[in-house]
């Protein structure tokens, strides 16, 4: 099945340039990953919810993981065209729109034990 001309292919220069831009967004191969960390379950799964319905709207539907209760990993490839696409780019920066940064949590990095900070 041909790649619909809707989901254009990204070569290495764009995708590198995009990874760089600083919106927490990492490549794996052929996929784009974030994670989003919330504050409990509720604003966890509120957020699940508007990428759904993104998604949806946007007719490109990425794997989207609730992990432990309050942590949400969201993975964007096209699959027909078994690569990154401007598809993906797309949804990406539209799933960072719906992030409501009340929602998350923002934590300092963990210590080892016996490590206090400076």
């Amino acid at each position: 099945m041909p790649v619909p001309d809707s989901e254009t292919r990204l070569d290495e220069a764009a995708l590198a340039s995009l990874l760089a831009s600083g919106s927490g967004w990492t490549r794996d191969g052929d996929t784009r990953t974030k994670i989003f960390t919330f504050k409990g379950f509720k604003g966890a799964m509120a957020f699940v919810n508007r990428v759904a319905e993104a998604a949806n709207a946007a007719n490109h539907h990425p794997d989207i993981h609730l992990e432990r209760y309050k942590t949400v990993r969201i993975v964007l490839t096209t699959h027909i065209a078994h690569s990154l696409t401007d598809a993906d780019i797309a949804l990406a920066r539209t799933i960072d729109t719906v992030e409501r940064p009340t929602d998350v949590e923002h934590r300092e990095p963990e210590r080892p034990p016996g490590v206090e900070k400076a």
